[in-house]
């Protein structure tokens, strides 16, 4: 496979701004394989993607990001990111004890689908130790109290640094993360909740859109903000419900959109195909 580097970058929009990044890349010898742009024109906002091949560009691959904040990104005040396909990304899974969205995680990590490193499991309940065990997989349990979570957090915290992790996805991890605990992941804690919220709050929300007659099941993943479930959308859908369809239906059918919207985030946070300005989030494909 081709060394690839992609770059991410927004900034607010002005003139010159696509001439100057092909610029960049014309002039360095780049075969860009694929550029996309977006303007947002409510937030008068640009956003990029590019990819390029770094086989016969002119700069250094470890030079690369240095280049272009000098020639490009400080002209245009801009915020970006330059990754390279050849870096394989450390993800560190969190859990309770719903056990859809693990099981799926891990069969795509175990198939080769996604070309990541699993360095540890964390949770709050020992449920699924076994299953880390299987997959060989360092698997730590943090009990959490009002009492113990500043202190259970600040462990997790520790563990996810000696780890060098990238990423963190919450496989329906039933707790709130702190302030403190998110400010160290920006836009890197993915997480999904079904669509029941917040119309259908509280311990049985399946029961409460199914005894109100909804049409439809549907799920959201998005980054973890310390505004709850609020943080900028990555990947959004829907199953149909009919009256035919029982609570046990509206269950199987939520797991499974469920499944799909959080595999589907993280796939594009993968492969650099996200940008998070404020609360909202571009996600090129």
């Amino acid at each position: 496979m081709k060394e690839t580097a992609i770059l991410l970058a927004h900034c607010k929009e002005q003139k010159g701004i696509l001439d100057s990044v092909t610029d960049f890349l014309s002039e360095n010898n780049a075969e860009t394989l694929r550029l996309q742009q977006h303007v947002d024109h409510q937030e008068n906002h640009f956003y990029i993607r590019a990819a390029w091949d770094l086989e016969n560009f002119n700069i250094p691959k470890e030079k690369v990001g240095e280049y272009f904040d000098t020639l490009v990104a400080k002209k245009f005040g801009m915020e970006w990111r330059i990754a390279f396909n050849s870096s394989v990304q450390r993800v560190a899974l969190m859990v309770s004890k719903y056990a859809h969205c693990i099981y799926d995680l891990l069969s795509r990590y175990e198939s080769g689908e996604w070309k990541i490193e699993i360095p540890l499991i964390i949770s709050n309940h020992e449920k699924f130790r076994g299953l880390a065990e299987k997959f060989g997989i360092p698997y730590y349990c943090f009990p959490i109290t009002k009492e113990n979570k500043h202190q259970q957090e600040a462990e997790e915290l520790k563990l996810l640094a000696e780890h060098n992790i990238d990423l963190i996805v919450l496989a329906r991890y039933m707790q709130v993360l702190t302030d403190d605990f998110v400010s160290h992941y920006r836009n890197r804690i993915i997480n999904i909740h079904h669509s029941s919220l917040p119309a259908f709050a509280g311990a049985n929300p399946y029961k409460a859109a199914y005894t109100r007659g909804v049409k439809f099941m549907g799920a959201t993943a998005h980054y973890v903000t310390p505004d709850l479930d609020e943080g900028p959308i990555i990947a959004q859908d829907v199953v149909s419900i009919s009256h035919r369809d029982s609570l046990a239906d509206l269950k199987r059918k939520g797991k499974d959109i469920e499944k799909v919207v959080l595999a589907k985030a993280v796939w594009s946070h993968l492969n650099y195909n996200v940008l998070a300005y404020k609360n909202k989030t571009v996600v090129f494909g």
